[in-house]
């Protein structure tokens, strides 16, 4: 079986933001002052655009995180080659997510390179032991939905807070719960041993998204994913 990563200390999936649609600069915006409240992990999504727009969309949006708060790492949702370009040119991108349709995990590492972090969604008891097989090249999983998502439906039940005890204790990395998940669930479901929890709307709607990110950390105590 293959031996299971570790993430590099510097990341911190507690607050964990997914960027939605709108305009650019809100979308800036919203990153730069999440990552001031402590978010350590920004996944730049704003389906749908084109592969160049969301090229340079997720450039000025690392370029801002990083000139806030360096510990913030930068990811593209499922464009493994968006995110390659970009590190390619040395802009502050650290990796990607992926889903189960995207490109496989282990060509998304062999893109990205041993410092990459990569996340994959899944959902179910049966997506995450497949992680096992890939173990090696998965920093951390997405589990969910939590709840019903107006935004994306993924074909899977809601898993609600009893769903993630199991999928915590099966899973080889952390896992971060995904899917209509709001600031406030945060206490919640960091009872439930996930490492984080990955918030859309409740970010990309607030008027003090670095309040969000602060109130999230503060939900999960002082444990650290």
């Amino acid at each position: 079986m293959p031996s299971t990563r570790t993430l590099p200390t510097t990341t911190d999936l507690r607050a964990y933001v997914v960027t939605g649609q709108g305009e650019p600069r809100r979308i800036i915006d919203v990153a730069r002052a999440a990552a001031a409240g402590g978010a350590g992990v920004v996944q730049v999504r704003s389906k749908p655009i084109s592969a160049r727009a969301l090229t340079e969309l997720a450039e000025r949006v690392a370029l801002a995180v990083a000139e806030t708060n360096p510990r913030t790492r930068v990811l593209v949702d499922d464009r493994a080659d968006v995110a390659a370009a970009l590190m390619r040119r040395g802009v502050p991108v650290h990796g990607a997510h992926v889903g189960q349709d995207d490109l496989p995990v282990r060509d998304v590492r062999a893109l990205l390179g041993e410092h990459a972090t990569i996340g994959l969604t899944t959902g179910t008891l049966e997506l995450v032991r497949a992680v096992h097989d890939v173990a090696d090249v998965v920093d951390y999983i997405g589990a969910g939905p939590f709840r019903p998502t107006p935004t994306k439906d993924s074909g899977r039940p809601p898993l609600g807070l009893a769903g993630y005890p199991p999928l915590v204790a099966e899973s080889p990395v952390p896992v971060v719960a995904i899917g209509d998940v709001t600031p406030a669930d945060a206490a919640d479901l960091a009872e439930t041993g996930v490492a984080g929890v990955a918030v859309s709307r409740g970010f990309m709607h607030a008027s003090d998204p670095a309040a969000v990110a602060r109130g999230i950390l503060a939900g999960f105590g002082e444990r650290r994913g």
